[in-house]
């Protein structure tokens, strides 16, 4: 798989049940943060640009639900950077079945990065656009 892609696994538990037994569509954002999480960790790019103070920050999401998933299921959440614009970049998102490799989610998120000091977005030219460029996977 390409190194850009960040690969997280999660299991079912009966905590991110909803009443029908099947995951709460909440709780599916709570998988996607996770990958995203585990897309800075794998990515030193965006670990230093939170260690300066910025902000990575959500600013939409869209979620298309394609299947259910219920208790034990092992899911596999896909996540890369889809998109970098000027001022906002694009996250993408897909969420498998392990077993089977159904999708069970595709979403797409966009985000800006915020200076923490003086509350003001950072654009995505000179220095940020040479260190993210090279990751964006236009799928």
């Amino acid at each position: 798989m390409d190194s850009r892609i960040t690969v997280t696994e999660l299991r079912v538990r009966g905590f991110h049940l909803d009443g029908y037994g099947h995951v709460n569509h909440a709780r599916y954002l709570e998988f996607l943060e996770e990958g995203r999480w585990a897309f800075v960790d794998d990515h030193a790019e965006f670990a230093a640009a939170l260690a300066e103070g910025v902000a990575l920050v959500a600013v939409n999401l869209n979620i298309d639900y394609r299947r259910a998933a219920v208790m034990n299921d092992d899911l596999v959440v896909e996540t890369w950077l889809s998109r970098l614009g000027g001022r906002s970049g694009g996250v993408g998102h897909r969420i498998l079945h392990r077993q089977s490799g159904d999708v069970l989610v595709e979403a797409m998120l966009t985000f800006v990065l915020l200076d923490q000091r003086s509350g003001n977005v950072i654009a995505f030219d000179g220095e940020w656009r040479e260190r993210l460029a090279p990751l964006v996977i236009e799928r």
